[in-house]
């Protein structure tokens, strides 16, 4: 019974390698990063494929480098920064910059993994300049709104669409060209959704008018 036991183990285990396993997303934090600098494009440039392991970088020299510590002085980057960086990690030791340099395609960085069963939205923390950020799975874009704010970043959420749940999907982040920057950190799938901006709007309407009323109270 042992024998047949492994045996069968055995052959689930290559019939599954055969046929591709869907993995899980990996260094949401960027906290996975191992600088190693690229001799052929200044001193800068580190190795993307340890700079941002799981993610493929669109940007600066393709998806074999990333700027370190910096970004472009005009075309498309995509940057890893640690605290010492301009500007520096927003949160842990790392964090990923995406800067849309004048006619140049989207800087972005993008991974395919398996999106958890109980997903109903996504977060992530930023800090923007100016420009639009999009954020797309499985091809579709996700429309994400402000949830609150830190020292130095927003938290952001969007809710993702029933269908994608437990699907290996692409995630895409991308800085459209021109004048465009963010600092991203952080991003995570949550099984909890995100109020819609509306709800935030009455939510904050009607704290204002609890305050107002309390205040009336003890005068």
């Amino acid at each position: 019974m042992k024998f047949v036991s492994a045996t069968f183990s055995v052959v689930a285990l290559l019939v599954g390698n055969q046929l591709g396993v869907a993995q899980g997303f990996v260094n949401l934090d960027f906290e996975d990063a191992t600088i190693v600098f690229d001799p052929d494009y200044g001193p800068n440039a580190v190795y993307a494929s340890a700079a941002i392991p799981g993610w493929t970088p669109t940007g600066f020299s393709g998806p074999t480098t990333v700027l370190y510590n910096t970004a472009s002085a005009g075309g498309t980057s995509v940057s890893i920064l640690d605290i010492n960086g301009h500007p520096p990690a927003l949160d842990g030791a790392f964090s990923v910059y995406l800067y849309g340099g004048g006619g140049e395609p989207a800087a972005s960085i993008s991974q395919t993994g398996l999106v958890p069963a109980s997903t109903e939205s996504i977060l992530f923390k930023a800090h923007s300049g100016t420009g639009t950020l999009l954020v797309s799975l499985g091809g579709q874009n996700i429309p994400f709104s402000a949830l609150s704010t830190g020292a130095n970043y927003t938290s952001y959420g969007g809710n993702i669409p029933s269908e994608l749940a437990g699907q290996s999907e692409q995630l895409t982040l991308s800085a459209l060209a021109g004048e465009n920057f963010w600092n991203i950190d952080d991003i995570q799938f949550s099984s909890s959704s995100v109020p819609e901006p509306s709800e935030f709007a009455l939510g904050a309407l009607g704290a204002l008018l609890l305050g107002i009323r309390r205040r009336l109270r003890h005068r």
